[in-house]
């Protein structure tokens, strides 16, 4: 696969269908525009930053928890929509996030993006208890994870919008190890395309794996059921999950399950279908092996076409691994403009390594040691049919 042709021909896609709409919109200069987004219970003032490309589409995102707050993009006849669940002010990620009930909406999580069985991990021959927020496993970072955190914010210089977000997290938050500087880019360009970049050092042997958690639904958030959304997986294999929603180690094939989106197939086609991997997890809640590997550059790893709004969404990645979920747990959320979300209302697309891997040796491995840099790219490409 010629990944420089494929993802040339991906960015071209948005600025046609816009114009096939026969809407688009007068060219502007793109730009970062800054306001304040609430005040956090410790008195701290959090910032929203709208990112606006040349054709008046925005993605905004927030320096609490490095969340991605929204995506407003063009359906078949130009008309913008916001496609990210989430919440109207700061207040509600506060609420949402310190709740036990928490869905993690358009965050940055970490230090280690989805489960860790037991909370339990060892590195250099010693053990580490981390918090269990998941019962009986470890979540997206335990209890205060990353995106719960105050980032340091910079807006970037250049002709592409663009912020940059940094946390340092002290040695021994949450039970981790070393002292881990992160850096997470987001970048908006006048292709539609959202290229988020995750930088991260440490000074002591410790394991990391970042992700985005944002909910999509591309008939625009709050519109209900995604079911009939079109998805294609670049992924051949999964790994299997046992009760507990962690990895059994094995890598299996989806051939001849109802995991299998090898070929564009609707999300709701088979998701109630009597498997056990499918009642383990109510729905899909799975670590796809994402077949182009461990790539340089960002590769095709998944693509969701939403047939009534033609909007579609493109991923591509350096990430071994995706989780693709169908928002299981989503239950009577009070979101934006008085929207309530329920199960299945949205689906999620987190490119990540692979859950549990500092406990699965054969898992590609999740260390960073001092003097390397961890350094992973995800793009959602957004465009129209």
């Amino acid at each position: 696969m010629n990944v420089s042709k494929l993802l040339a021909a991906a960015v071209a896609a948005p600025l046609l269908g816009v114009m096939l709409g026969g809407t688009l919109m007068a060219l502007t200069p793109p730009a970062v525009t800054h306001r304040p987004f609430g005040t956090l219970p410790d008195g701290r003032t959090a910032t929203l930053y709208t990112l606006t490309n040349a054709h008046g589409a925005q993605a905004e995102v927030t320096n609490y928890g490095g969340v991605l707050v929204a995506v407003r993009v063009p359906d078949r006849q130009g008309k913008l929509a916001d496609v990210v669940l989430g919440f109207d002010n700061l207040d509600g990620y506060v609420a949402n996030f310190s709740s036990r009930a928490t869905a993690y909406f358009g965050s940055t999580v970490g230090r280690y993006a989805n489960r860790i069985a037991s909370g339990k991990f060892s590195l250099d021959g010693k053990s580490y208890q981390l918090f269990i927020n998941n019962p009986p496993n470890s979540l997206h970072g335990g209890k205060v994870g990353f995106n719960q955190k105050l980032w340091t914010a910079r807006i970037l210089p250049g002709a592409t919008p663009a912020v940059e977000f940094t946390y340092v997290s002290p040695n021994g938050e949450e039970n981790f190890p070393g002292t881990l500087t992160v850096h997470a880019t987001y970048r908006w360009t006048n292709e539609n395309q959202l290229r988020m970049d995750y930088r991260a050092t440490t000074d002591h042997d410790t394991v990391v794996n970042f992700t985005n958690h944002a909910y999509f639904n591309l008939s625009g958030e709050g519109s209900g059921s995604m079911l009939n959304t079109m998805l294609t997986l670049y992924a051949h294999h999964y790994t299997p999950i046992n009760a507990n929603l962690i990895p059994t180690g094995v890598v299996a094939p989806v051939a001849g399950t109802p995991l299998d989106f090898t070929k564009p197939t609707a999300i709701g086609a088979r998701i109630g279908d009597d498997n056990p991997q499918l009642r383990y997890a109510g729905g899909y809640d799975f670590n796809y092996v994402l077949d182009a590997g461990q790539p340089a550059q960002p590769a095709l790893a998944a693509e969701a076409y939403e047939p009534a709004s033609g909007r579609e969404l493109r991923v591509f990645t350096t990430q071994p691994g995706i989780q693709f979920y169908t928002g299981n747990f989503l239950n009577n959320v009070h979101g934006k403009h008085g929207h309530v979300y329920n199960r299945r209302d949205a689906f999620t697309l987190e490119t990540q390594h692979y859950p549990d891997s500092p406990n699965q040796p054969s898992f590609p491995t999740t260390e960073l040691k001092p003097g390397q840099t961890y350094h992973e790219v995800t793009v959602y490409q957004f465009s129209v049919r």
